[in-house]
């Protein structure tokens, strides 16, 4: 009997998810059988697969509490991957100060929490900082939702930004826009069972002025392209992953960004649901077919 695995998605991003066809043609080739399931699907049988992979559960970031209920549900029915340890780690964006503390060279962040005025907090960020612009999002978000850049002068703006978050619940980052992603882009690299599977390039996202992405739409459109990455941020993704307070997960997208210096530095560390740009990575898609057949039970006989 061939295993089965359950690629989890959500119903407003069917159609949407341009890694999944390229996966499901690798999983068959690799001697797998592969549903696409919902993951608050109500009908869903969990106990029916092997392994249920976390692929486009974008509408999560919402329902935050019922997307981890669920996650701890469906582990003790199947194993889910990544686990719910690693996904209640990583969908908060307060890892990124855990992984700076550990040494890892990431994007200056300032955090405001609920109940903590955005005037000050705001203040004492553009004092530290001196940046000429600056980022805000929320800390549980994704696909660059609710985010938005400001520059010197719309303070004004910026404040009413983060005053519409926090009462909510929602804690929210200030950093310095890095201008250096005008001309470099980011760096996605891709990596698999630990092990450096390809990397893209996205262009820059978040235009002057924009209105911030709501929460009625999924994600940001993004123009992707392959890359080559720099020996240093190669180096940069490895000291990420050796700085994970868990072990290696079996897939992770970590997002480099140039500093003022032209160093990599990590914007966000992607281990729960990211776009992994087959198209832009021919036999990505069969080594992450592999590396899950591998996890698997081997067939009776």
């Amino acid at each position: 009997m061939r295993p089965r695995v359950a690629l989890v998605s959500a119903r407003a991003a069917r159609g949407r998810d341009d890694d999944l066809p390229p996966l499901l043609a690798a999983l068959a080739d690799a001697g797998v059988d592969a549903a696409v399931v919902d993951w608050d699907d109500r009908q869903a049988d969990w106990a029916a697969f092997q392994l249920a992979l976390l692929r486009s559960t974008w509408d999560y970031t919402d329902r935050l509490a019922e997307f981890l209920a669920w996650a701890d549900r469906a582990a003790s029915l199947t194993r889910l991957v990544n686990p719910p340890s690693v996904i209640r780690w990583n969908t908060d964006k307060h890892y990124l100060r855990e992984l700076a503390r550990a040494g890892v060279p990431t994007v200056p962040t300032r955090f405001v929490e609920p109940g903590e005025p955005a005037v000050r907090a705001l203040d004492d960020f553009l004092r530290q900082e001196s940046a000429a612009e600056w980022v805000v999002k929320p800390a549980v978000g994704a696909g660059s939702r609710d985010a938005a850049r400001y520059a010197r002068g719309e303070e004004r703006a910026a404040i009413e930004h983060i005053e519409r978050l926090l009462p909510a619940g929602r804690s929210v980052l200030l950093q310095p826009y890095l201008e250096q992603v005008d001309r470099h882009g980011e760096t996605a690299l891709i990596h698999f069972g630990g092990r450096f599977s390809h990397a893209i390039r996205k262009g820059p996202l978040l235009r002057r002025g924009a209105v911030p992405i709501d929460a009625q739409a999924l994600f940001a459109q993004e123009h992707i392209t392959p890359r080559t990455p720099a020996a240093e941020e190669l180096r940069i993704g490895d000291r990420v992953l050796a700085a994970l307070p868990f072990a290696t997960p079996l897939y992770a997208r970590i997002d480099l960004i140039q500093s003022a210096d032209g160093a990599p530095c990590l914007l966000e560390l992607e281990l729960t649901e990211p776009s992994l740009f087959f198209a832009q990575a021919p036999g990505a898609a069969r080594r992450l077919a592999d590396q899950l057949r591998g996890e698997l039970p081997s067939p009776p006989g």
